[in-house]
């Protein structure tokens, strides 16, 4: 069994950086799966496998660094990875270098690395990819760093603020019981008792920031990754089950307008009324309403027929323009409107959702071309 399970979450975008992160994941599990070893030779291949794993994360912390310096990323994002960087490797190498003062230390190293890595990706390397996304755009450095610590509401800022200070714990706790005179066993005892229960706050901490890992910041619905994801599983079910799925594709007309002329906090509140209102059109639990990017959305209609899809498109496009939310700039309509594309197919092979995103966005295309403002369903 693997110490740490990779999933879609903890791809960042960057390539060369999610190559490194994978490396480090097989490393770690190759640390966890020695550490089992009862060979004669146990201690020499802990002590090379824990080398490699040093020196990879040392060339992995350079190199991401560099690429920050490369891309331009503001001086305070590069100024707190840095810092996290160097405290993770003196933190390890204490630890490693007190394992054999207590019978625990290697696996609770292991859980600490695999742990650490999982925040890293999940906080400050997303938050490194997002930047460098809208950098490569044209956003001015400070613009983006920014606009990621607005991103995300305090409750995000919250979890992984204790995930972090949660981590100082174990590592200093550790460190305690290393020192600890091994005869004092009451005062051993007490020392990891406290360890357990920082162990189980971290667990609850991180099962709590891997849902805001699904979360889209700013509009507080689906986020991409999960969309995929459950398109994916709403796929393979109706392929299974010989039902139909549907699928609605939405876009604000003329947002690059409304931004120029509104600003851009007035757009971030729009895209917030407009994903509420058509969050407020779904009728069931099953049902999911997504950002797909930018200004658009996207909804998955599980058990949904083509009329059941259709009469949803237009309950989208009834309930943004009841917003009556002003948009002098839009050639559609004097307020602000979406163009929906609709699409619904019965599976009939099993891994081809694709499929049905390119029906959708070719009806979206179609909605919009006809002049906005209006839903077009798939030929």
């Amino acid at each position: 069994m693997e110490t740490f399970v990779w999933d879609d979450n903890f791809v960042t975008g960057l390539s060369k950086v999610d190559e490194q992160h994978r490396k480090l994941v097989d490393l770690f599990n190759e640390l966890s799966h020695s550490l089992f070893l009862t060979d004669d030779n146990r201690e020499t291949v802990l002590n090379d496998t824990f080398a490699r794993v040093v020196d990879y994360t040392r060339y992995h912390f350079q190199d991401e660094e560099a690429l920050m310096r490369a891309e331009g990323v503001d001086a305070r994002h590069m100024d707190t990875h840095h810092a996290m960087h160097t405290q993770f490797v003196a933190q390890v190498t204490s630890m490693w270098e007190r394992r054999n003062s207590i019978s625990t230390t290697g696996e609770s190293l292991v859980s600490f690395l695999t742990s650490w890595l999982s925040l890293h990706i999940l906080g400050v390397d997303q938050a490194l990819a997002r930047q460098i996304q809208l950098i490569r755009q044209g956003t001015p450095a400070a613009a983006a760093f920014e606009r990621e610590a607005q991103a995300h509401d305090s409750g995000m800022q919250a979890v992984l603020k204790l995930i972090g200070n949660l981590y100082h714990v174990l590592f200093l706790q550790n460190t305690e019981l290393a020192q600890a005179n091994q005869h004092l066993e009451e005062r051993v005892a007490q020392r990891t008792l406290e360890l357990a229960n920082a162990n189980k706050a971290l667990e609850q901490a991180y099962t709590r920031l891997e849902s805001y890992s699904r979360i889209d910041g700013l509009l507080q619905i689906a986020n991409r990754k999960y969309f995929d994801l459950r398109l994916r599983e709403a796929w393979a079910s109706a392929f299974r089950r010989k039902q139909a799925l549907g699928l609605l594709m939405i876009d604000v007309d003329f947002f690059k307008r409304y931004n120029d002329s509104y600003g851009h906090q007035a757009g971030d509140a729009c895209l917030q009324a407009v994903a509420m209102a058509v969050q407020k059109t779904l009728q069931r639990s099953t049902d999911l309403v997504a950002r797909y990017g930018g200004e658009e959305l996207a909804v998955i209609l599980p058990d949904t027929d083509e009329a059941g899809t259709i009469a949803m498109a237009q309950r989208v496009v009834a309930g943004v323009m009841a917003l009556a939310l002003p948009h002098k700039a839009s050639d559609a309509a004097p307020v602000v409107t979406v163009s929906v594309g609709a699409a619904c197919q019965v599976p009939s092979e099993k891994a081809a959702d694709q499929t049905l995103l390119t029906l959708a966005d070719a009806a979206l295309y179609r909605a919009k071309a006809a002049g906005r403002n209006r839903w077009a369903a798939a030929t």
